[in-house]
């Protein structure tokens, strides 16, 4: 069954990808775009695999995007958990939940490009700044997401934990934090292209590090040919990274005995 799933997962990252292609070519096509600003599939392939210089070109690009996973990994783990954590108190404690709300939605209102220059101040601009900017980008969407899942929990099971004179913290990790998984992997990948976004607007507003920088400098250059590869191999990192956390997800809930 997990396998079948993970299949699935797959195939239809597989068609969305060819789907891409199509619609990038027709794009191309359709408007008569200049092919001095516009690449198209074959020249990005050129570019990291049949040019004169496509070790080194491979070698830029890996390099940059190598420091732009790492940064949106880390903020990616350090959102989820820290939505995973106060969602846990929201559910166990209302006051809580009314102490902390208005100020996330105060915080949540707030654009993060106005932010993120404070957030440099404040942080540096190393790996913390960009963990604290990714991290807000994920966190919000899935609290939300991670509180509804644990108020889907059934009220039996839970009333059926505390007549076996179960505690609190008993009834969460028995019925509560299983219910919520689905929510859970659910955040985890929408928010995974959306961690990716947040550490490429670090790189760009405070780092000057990863392919977030590295296309701001190619568009300053006209260096299109780097610029729309960097586009390409994103966007494909962003469905790898789907793909994983869906494969992980179908894992989880098999174990849980829960459909993905």
């Amino acid at each position: 069954m997990i396998v079948k799933r993970t299949a699935g997962t797959l195939l239809s990252i597989g068609v969305s990808l060819v789907l891409v292609v199509v619609a990038w070519l027709a794009f191309i096509e359709y408007f008569d775009m200049n092919p001095m600003v516009v690449r198209g599939p074959s020249d990005v392939w050129a570019y990291l695999f049949t040019a004169e210089t496509a070790a080194d070109n491979r070698a830029l690009v890996w390099g940059d995007l190598t420091i732009t996973l790492v940064d949106a990994g880390f903020g990616l783990v350090a959102g989820l958990v820290a939505a995973a954590v106060i969602a846990m108190a929201f559910v166990l404690s209302t006051a809580a939940e009314q102490a902390f709300m208005p100020v996330a939605m105060i915080m949540r209102s707030v654009p993060l490009v106005a932010m993120t220059p404070v957030l440099t101040l404040v942080f540096g601009r190393e790996l913390l700044a960009t963990t604290i900017i990714v991290g807000i980008v994920v966190f919000f969407p899935a609290l939300v997401n991670i509180v509804l899942g644990l108020r889907s929990a059934s009220p039996q099971a839970v009333d059926l934990v505390a007549a076996y004179g179960g505690s609190t913290w008993t009834a969460l990790r028995k019925v509560l934090i299983p219910s919520a998984l689905p929510a859970f992997f659910t955040s985890a990948r929408i928010s995974a292209p959306g961690a990716i976004i947040g550490a490429m607007l670090a790189e760009w507003l405070a780092t000057g590090k990863g392919i977030g920088y590295r296309m701001l400098q190619d568009v300053s250059t006209f260096e299109s040919d780097n610029l729309w590869t960097c586009v390409v191999v994103i966007t494909l990192a962003s469905l790898v990274i789907y793909s994983l956390i869906s494969v992980v997800e179908n894992i989880v809930l098999a174990r849980f005995g829960r459909t993905a």
